[in-house]
């Protein structure tokens, strides 16, 4: 591995504004990484050649003074963010050949402060997954393993491209996407840190939509610094999303290094779930021991509804996608297959287009949609979802930031759970509730598993809220010290 790809984003950002390196030789440094990980399947369109061109500019620009705030980093971009002229499919057969015609905002904000693309990132199809097995460009796999043991591991979705190629370093930090965990789930798996900015925080103008109320953008990265650089760019107001929120960016980074004396820290009864391992409970107490030396306040927490949070999420966002993925229908852009007629055209594109876990959450979205189960369905899960909001206004009254697991468990084998779609869903059981509220979350690594496997904790914070939120979660990374790093078996 080079030097260079050791280095974090901060410390890569300072060396480049100090002239010690260039963003060319960067660049070229990842890229070769990269070129060594394609075991790992964590991009599945690489930008060499527009990378070094990028590269170039931020040099010229880095020599006259003039650097944004990312200036020559190589990041990896989520294939579910729209890069003009560059393909991007959402992992999807569907989207087979679509580069589009324009930039997503999110991306925008990054080019503007200088950053490089190194390539776009696999994913679960439309973000549909908690384990990235569902692409059409098959899984990815997570650079770590158990001790002793050769089995490939999953490293959590939908994000998964995004968090194994951090974890790897095979891009400096990336973009993902956060419907129901995807950003926190697989930095858990990963050893890698993820927040979930608050809904309406970062523009969600030319991201490929799967849930459009549940959806947010946010960046995986390699500790909470990195994360806060990542934000500060990412984030910001855009007229072109009725859902973004016209308020200031603050300067994420500097609200690090603040401590959390004083802070008032929530413990949520209701996250202690049966057959929860022993393991995660253990390191949740560790996580409450370390704020609470630093001098925060613990104080126990209900969210009495908690327990819905699971089935409501999975009858609002299958809802969602089922309408905003009806317009693939291979019309105006992706995959056609001829038919008979129209008709015929339309469903033996979207049967050939369409993975089989796509299928089934939009059967089941069109199912609780339909005029005979809307209100017993649809209706109802909108409104517990407003009381498991309320809970979460509620507890913030009296806390600050509130402390959980960021999952119920260590990275799992590729395949061990494909054939059992519940298990899979309850992976994000701890990471939901937050989505549906529109609340800001980050993981954190904190511990290893007895397998040796990384395992995150999760903050949860009040809505735009995220510098009281990152000031929590590095206080938490400086308690834990966690400096353990997957071996590189993936270049033998």
């Amino acid at each position: 591995m080079s030097e260079l790809t050791k280095l974090t984003l901060a410390a890569a950002r300072d060396a480049l504004k100090k002239k010690e390196i260039s963003a060319v030789e960067l660049t070229g440094a990842y890229l070769a990484e990269m070129a060594a990980g394609t075991a790992l399947n964590t991009y599945v369109t690489v930008t060499a050649e527009k990378s070094m061109e990028m590269a170039k500019a931020s040099d010229a620009r880095l020599a006259k003074g003039a650097g944004g705030a990312l200036e020559g980093l190589p990041l990896g971009i989520k294939d579910l963010f729209c890069t003009k002229d560059v393909l991007t499919t959402a992992s999807s057969h569907i989207l087979d050949g679509f580069r589009p015609p324009y930039e997503s905002t999110v991306t925008a904000n990054l080019w503007r402060d200088g950053a490089v693309m190194l390539g776009k990132l696999n994913n679960d199809e439309f973000a549909m997954g908690s384990s990235n097995e569902t692409s059409f460009y098959g899984p990815v796999v997570n650079p770590w393993r158990r001790k002793g043991d050769a089995t490939r591991l999953v490293p959590g979705g939908s994000s998964g491209g995004s968090s194994a190629a951090v974890a790897a370093k095979l891009c400096l930090a990336a973009t993902a996407t956060d419907t129901g965990g995807s950003i926190r789930q697989p930095a858990a798996f990963t050893g890698t840190v993820g927040i979930k900015p608050t809904y309406g925080r970062c523009s969600r103008w030319g991201i490929v939509a799967f849930a459009s109320s549940l959806d947010q953008a946010g960046p995986i990265t390699r500790d909470v610094r990195d994360a806060a650089i990542m934000l500060t760019s990412m984030a910001g107001h855009d007229e072109k999303d009725t859902t973004s929120v016209d308020r200031p960016v603050p300067d994420y980074e500097a609200a690090l290094g603040q401590g959390v004396k004083g802070l008032r820290v929530g413990i949520p009864k209701e996250y202690r779930v049966d057959g929860m391992p022993a393991e995660i409970d253990a390191l949740w107490s560790r996580g409450i021991e370390w704020l609470k030396a630093a001098g925060a306040e613990i104080k126990e927490v209900s969210l009495p509804h908690t327990k819905y949070a699971l089935p409501t999420y999975y009858i609002v966002a299958p809802a969602e996608c089922s309408s905003n993925l009806a317009r693939y229908d291979g019309v105006r852009y992706g995959l056609r297959v001829e038919g008979r007629d129209i008709t015929d055209m339309y469903e033996k594109t979207r049967a050939a287009g369409f993975g089989a876990e796509v299928r089934r959450r939009v059967l089941m979205g069109t199912y609780v949609l339909s005029a005979g189960y809307y209100d017993a369905y649809y209706l109802k899960a909108q409104k517990v979802r407003t009381l498991i909001a309320r809970d979460f206004a509620a507890a913030f009254a009296d806390v600050d930031v509130l402390l959980t697991p960021t999952a119920p468990s260590a990275a799992f084998g590729i395949g061990e759970k494909t054939d059992d779609p519940l298990s899979m869903y309850l992976n994000d059981v701890f990471t939901v509730p937050v989505n549906l509220a529109g609340l800001p979350g980050i993981s954190v690594p904190a511990g290893l598993s007895s397998d040796g496997l990384p395992l995150g904790l999760q903050l949860i914070g009040r809505t735009f809220d995220e510098e009281t939120l990152l000031r929590a979660a590095y206080a938490v990374e400086q308690a834990a010290d966690f400096k353990a790093a997957p071996e590189a078996w993936w270049k033998a």
